[in-house]
């Protein structure tokens, strides 16, 4: 069963900008097929979405948390033209935050999402 969350910190993100949840649930299942725009390593990959008919290449760019199966977590995102990627650091912490999300038990994920520090936007 797939499972797709995102971070309250992503969800503060998201907010200011266009993107929905449906077109988050629909980046997913393209990476599902494989269509992932970078694996930063340290199940960290890098996906664009496109956002109010700007096309994908001036959209927002997405940092997932990922097993590439049936977990999927969005935990950073940045429009292009706010900046052009993520420091050497953010990465290495963004990696850290990827294996905490992934070694979760589904009871703890379930917790998480009822303690409000995770949403769960779509799932099989």
């Amino acid at each position: 069963m797939r499972r797709v969350f995102k971070t309250r910190h992503f969800h503060r993100w998201m907010r200011k900008t266009d993107l929905t949840d449906s077109e988050l649930c629909h980046a997913v299942a393209e990476m599902s097929q494989g269509l992932i725009d970078a694996d930063l390593g340290g199940g960290v990959v890098k996906k664009r979405i496109a956002m109010g008919g700007r096309g994908k290449s001036s959209g927002a760019r997405t940092l997932v948390a990922t097993n590439r199966g049936s977990r999927w977590f969005f935990v950073f995102g940045f429009e292009k033209n706010e900046r052009a990627n993520i420091a050497n650091d953010e990465l290495e912490v963004l990696q850290d935050l990827a294996k905490d999300l992934l070694a979760r038990t589904s009871a703890q994920l379930d917790q998480a999402v009822s303690d409000g520090a995770l949403l769960e936007i779509c799932h099989d």
